[in-house]
């Protein structure tokens, strides 16, 4: 697993890091999930919870409340009770706080049966867990999905993030989602963010949390040095 981090300029620290699927050579994700067939969808996706917070116990720091963000896949979820008995009892074995874990999860298909991915958020957020969308905006991870359940947070897609200082439709895009999201008390996490003016763009449209290459490159099995210069 790589990590990156998640900043809070407005505190000027790390919220957290994203836990990011790498090959023992340092392969990509999708080379990774690309070898993944359906048959060991679960339980690879289990293989990734327990591994990502097996090191955010020993990477972490242990008196702060740096979040441990984890991707899953909605589909290797069967029963969210059971799929998620494995992930407690890895992070009480390391002694890693559970509400300091986010799951978030993405969709490049619709979704057959929005009611379970429902039941997922529903089960992990009674638990403490914080929840969040990725890649809102990009293909079915939208208002349709938005509608029919509220995550903690939202990641807005770095194709919405691309370009914004310049381009008029997509400030006005990212003014929309903020709007939609304070009314339903939804965080927003702007992900992709790689120039300085991307950045002062998002800035001043009210958004806190940042993801992206201008602050950090994800590191392999270890905690990236951050840079807050361009915050």
């Amino acid at each position: 697993m790589a990590f990156h981090p998640i900043v809070d300029l407005e505190r000027g620290g790390i919220w957290g890091y994203e836990a990011l699927v790498r090959g023992t050579k340092g392969e990509p994700a999708g080379a990774i999930l690309s070898q993944v067939d359906e048959e060991r969808q679960y339980k690879f996706d289990q293989a990734c919870r327990v591994k990502a917070i097996e090191l955010a116990g020993r990477l972490f720091p242990a008196m702060e409340n740096t979040r441990l963000s984890i991707n899953f896949m909605p589909n290797a979820v069967y029963e969210p009770a059971a799929c998620i008995r494995t992930s407690l009892e890895t992070a009480r074995r390391v002694g890693f706080d559970m509400k300091r874990i986010m799951f978030e999860f993405t969709e490049n298909e619709r979704m057959a049966d929005t009611k379970h991915v429902a039941r997922i958020i529903a089960e992990y957020r009674r638990l403490g867990f914080i929840t969040a969308i990725d890649d809102f905006g990009a293909g079915h991870a939208g208002l349709n999905l938005l509608a029919n359940f509220q995550t903690d947070l939202i990641k807005i897609d770095m194709e919405l993030i691309r370009g914004i200082t310049d381009s008029a439709a997509r400030q006005a895009i990212v003014a929309g989602i903020l709007l939609i999201a304070r009314s339903l008390d939804i965080t927003i996490i702007a992900e992709g963010i790689e120039t300085e003016a991307e950045l002062a763009t998002l800035k001043s449209a009210g958004i806190n949390l940042f993801q992206g290459f201008l602050f950090a490159r994800p590191a392999i099995e270890s905690l990236p040095p951050v840079s807050f210069t361009a915050g």
